[in-house]
């Protein structure tokens, strides 16, 4: 990777980094605004109340150190707006102790575990003396509350504060490597030595969930690293110098394991993308160990409800590992237990499904859709159906909210219970969410329709919540009355978890019984004088999911008021004849659809099936027999499925809107045709 020039108060590591996730040209601007060269008022209050600060420094061997000293409160404290002072006399068994001499760089971080707040300095070590030493200030600035976790603390009781034996070492011991599977948190030193002369040394705190530190057998540490300020101080430092040392403390006994080695900066793979939450990773191996038993006079002591809600909505190394384990699978059908049924209103039913075969769930995108395979009592072979996904990308199961409309729909409403096995393929599919844009997004959902939106919305929300910019988003909802409306309780639960981000707006057709303001907010149906009247005046993402009629209706009256077509994302449920501007009909010869039995035959595979009307597509046909043919959006937009016909004639209830080439049948809309009058019924051949 390139290394970009510095700006600013951002030295090269870190300018690289912010121009790679594409947001240098803010923190150019933020920069200069938060970042000070100075203590402010608030800091300067701040510090007295601690009991303890994190220090980050070099020794002369250039290995980087990160510790904790400690003191009663007030023994950190500001001489003056460019100076603190340390009241901490030297420690001998403190590793980080050679880097404290007079004119050093160091990093210092104040943190409060129980009101998770903390601030972040560094400068060059001022007077020094028995009693303590100065820190003259280079940089300061607040950090945010993401992911630490609160806990309290206590003086050490008499019989607790005598230090122990400290235990040193090229590599780590069982207790270093217990300590280290079973944290939530850690400290890490860095540094880098830009060009200007200046040393600038970091130390920082890092939270999630306990384990959220993999080890490996080769003592290797791999870390995954969360949404934050984006500055990257400590990944911008690593960049440009792998040197870094780690501070791990045990909250119970007052241990600290301080690490020195080297660290690397993992930007892709596929341990990123399993890793729920993580940006990015940084492995660190560590070179030096000292493990000071009972050295903290302080003992802290973490509720079960103490974790960060930020460090909530991150996953685990289980998880991942297990959702790796699923990738090869993906392309295959996989048993998954249901797990609850729910109703969401008078005709749609929402399945919970697990795995069941010990890998993990593919992760899905908001507003993907997931295949099904069931077997229903008196047809030959199994049916394949696909039910847009309701549950957010986050979640660790999949949930396919269900109208009770169709063949398979009747057979899970009536016959599948808690308990029963459906077989599942990977999520798929076009119609997704970006959060990260800040566009304002308008999501127009008519009955069914509303199930991709649910799963967008909790997207929305729980990114935002992450990475504390939500995505600003309207919903219009519409229904014919309060019964058949789904995910009531739900979608007001998330418009209110959204802290005024996402705003609702229901309609009903049918308002009889219902109570205006509390059961709706307007009568009627989504169209443009209402959406005109109630949107503001902006630049809008449009996402558009239901019937056939309401989709054309409203992507042509956007089109109508200027709305450009790449701004208008589309979604439906079963055959439509949604068409967008300038799209040509295929050239598709549209013979009948057979009112009779069809034998199908799948020549390079050898198999067989008879095709029965209302059986469904070719595609689903293929796939009651094991087949795995290709294929994307199952609605006939994104051409992935085109297959050579053999002999015989396909046929579509509805014009699918890729061209397919003569010759060729769009297995996931294409059903067996009428054979022509006077032609002989040879049943249809395709070349799969």
């Amino acid at each position: 990777m390139a290394v970009a020039t510095a700006s600013g108060p951002w030295h090269a590591g870190e300018r690289t980094l912010q121009e790679r996730f594409g947001v240098a040209d803010r923190m150019e601007k933020r920069g200069p605004a938060v970042i000070r060269d100075h203590l402010i008022a608030q800091h300067r209050a701040f510090f007295p109340r601690l009991s303890f600060v994190v220090l980050g420094t070099v020794d002369p061997a250039g290995d980087a150190w990160a510790t904790l000293r400690f003191g009663k409160p007030g023994f950190a404290h500001a001489l003056d707006e460019k100076t603190l002072h340390l009241a901490v006399p030297p420690d001998g068994n403190d590793p980080a102790e050679a880097g404290l001499d007079r004119d050093k760089a160091v990093g210092l971080l104040g943190i409060e575990f129980s009101t998770r707040r903390r601030n972040r300095m560094n400068g060059t070590i001022g007077r020094r003396s028995s009693s303590g030493f100065d820190i003259r200030v280079e940089q300061s600035f607040g950090n945010c509350p993401q992911y630490i976790r609160i806990r309290s603390d206590r003086l050490a009781e008499e019989g607790e504060t005598a230090a122990g034996p400290v235990h040193a070492g090229d590599g780590l011991d069982d207790a270093a490597r217990a300590l280290v599977r079973e944290a939530d948190t850690f400290f890490v030193a860095s540094y880098a030595d830009p060009e200007d002369g200046r040393r600038q040394v970091d130390v920082s705190h890092r939270g999630g969930k306990p384990g959220f530190v993999r080890l490996d057998e080769d003592d290797v540490l791999t870390i995954p690293d969360f949404a934050g300020n984006l500055f990257f101080n400590t990944l911008g430092n690593i960049l440009i110098n792998p040197r870094a040392g780690l501070l791990f403390i045990d909250f119970e006994t007052g241990d600290m394991l301080h690490l020195t080695g080297e660290a690397r900066v993992v930007l892709e793979g596929p341990d990123i993308a399993a890793f729920q939450g993580a940006e990015r990773l940084w492995t660190f191996k560590p070179t030096r160990m000292v493990r000071r038993t009972r050295a903290l006079p302080i003992r802290w002591q973490a509720g079960d409800d103490s974790i960060s809600p930020n460090a909530l909505l991150t996953g685990s190394w289980d998880d991942a590992r297990r959702r790796i384990e699923a990738m090869p699978l993906r392309d295959s059908w996989r048993p998954f237990r249901v797990t609850n049924i729910a109703d969401e209103s008078d005709s749609v039913r929402s399945f919970h499904l697990s795995p069941v075969d010990g890998a993990g769930s593919i992760p899905a995108a908001a507003g993907q859709h997931l295949p099904i395979r069931v077997t229903i009592p008196g047809r030959s072979g199994p049916l394949v159906r696909t039910y847009t996904l309701s549950s957010a990308p986050a979640s660790d199961h999949y949930r396919i909210s269900v109208k009770r409309d169709g063949l398979v729909s009747r057979h899970l409403h009536e016959s599948v219970e808690v308990g029963d096995h459906l077989e599942v393929r990977s999520p798929t599919g076009a119609f997704t969410m970006d959060t990260s844009r800040p566009r304002p997004a308008v999501l127009l959902a008519a009955g069914i329709g509303i199930t991709p939106m649910v799963a967008m919305l909790h997207h929305i929300v729980s990114e935002g919540a992450r990475t504390r910019r939500t995505r600003p988003t309207w919903l219009f909802y519409a229904a014919r009355t309060v019964g058949e409306r789904a995910f009531s309780d739900e979608l007001r639960t998330l418009a209110s978890a959204s802290q005024g981000t996402v705003r609702l707006i229901r309609l009903l057709s049918d308002p009889t019984d219902a109570v205006e303001d509390t059961d709706y907010d307007r009568s009627g149906h989504i169209d443009m004088p209402m959406l005109s009247a109630t949107l503001p005046f902006d630049d809008y993402d449009f996402y558009l999911c239901g019937p056939a009629a309401f989709m054309q209706s409203m992507y042509d009256g956007l089109r109508s008021l200027n709305i450009a077509d790449e701004r208008i994302h589309a979604e439906t449920f079963g055959p439509s004849s949604f068409r967008r501007d300038g799209e040509r009909p295929p050239r598709l010869p549209q013979d009948p659809v057979s009112t009779e039995p069809v034998l199908v035959t799948f020549a390079r595979s050898g198999k067989q099936a008879m095709w029965h009307p209302g059986d469904g597509s070719l595609l689903d046909l293929a796939e009651g027999l094991g087949l795995a043919p290709a294929y994307g959006c199952r609605s006939g937009r994104c051409g992935s499925c085109p297959v050579p016909v053999r002999a015989g004639t396909v046929a579509y209830e509805t014009k699918p809107s890729f061209d397919c080439a003569p010759g060729e049948a769009l297995i996931c809309r294409a059903l067996p045709g009428r054979a022509r009058e006077g032609a002989r019924k040879t049943g249809l051949t395709l070349d799969l």
